[in-house]
């Protein structure tokens, strides 16, 4: 089995049903005899061109480790599926398991965002 890389922009009004895509996805994989290494969802992001006359898109990356059949599988899901604007895939080398340096900008985004609390 190889491992995949696979970045998926989800349709804006879509974003509430992102965790129920995952866990499709998710189950899929794993009654193929794959694994799932790592899932980042990393929210509502603007995008660098307009799709579908849309600006902002949800984000989610997915590293996994599957067969070819597998792999189509999911691929035609996305293709067939009207929420995925545009997905990725990439072929890995290894197994991805720490934050991507994404995962890591969008929690330093998150962390500035937060009310700071004072401290008197």
């Amino acid at each position: 089995m190889r491992h995949y890389e696979i970045v998926l922009l989800i349709h804006p009004d879509q974003s509430e049903q992102v965790p129920a895509m995952l866990e499709r996805y998710k189950s899929l994989i794993t009654t193929g005899g794959g694994a799932v290494h790592r899932v980042e969802d990393w929210g509502r992001r603007q995008m660098a061109y307009l799709i579908q006359k849309l600006a902002k898109a949800h984000y989610l990356c997915v590293n996994i480790e599957c067969n070819i059949e597998t792999l189509r599988e999911l691929e035609t899901g996305f293709r067939f599926n009207d929420a995925v604007l545009r997905h990725l895939t990439v072929v890995k080398p290894k197994a991805e398991t720490t934050p991507s340096v994404m995962m890591k900008t969008v929690e330093r985004e998150d962390a500035r965002k937060a009310p700071q609390v004072a401290t008197a």
